[in-house]
């Protein structure tokens, strides 16, 4: 997910239920950071949810520099 971050991979999931999303991260060591989860409620990427992993990825960079 360009969107997200450099790395920053997506997982989809369909089911009864309806479409669900995963926002990760693994290129810092041995973790899987996951960034956001959701339900998709339309085809788009709600820009809110997109910002949300926006500022977790930030954040996440953040700390790794220090």
């Amino acid at each position: 997910m360009k969107a997200v971050g450099p790395g920053a991979k997506e997982i989809r999931v369909h089911d009864d239920a309806g479409a669900f999303r995963a926002i990760y991260v693994t290129k810092f060591g041995d973790a899987v950071h996951v960034l956001h989860c959701f339900q998709k409620k339309s085809q788009k990427t709600a820009l809110a949810d997109l910002s949300l992993a926006k500022t977790r990825y930030r954040d996440l960079m953040s700390r790794r520099v220090k």
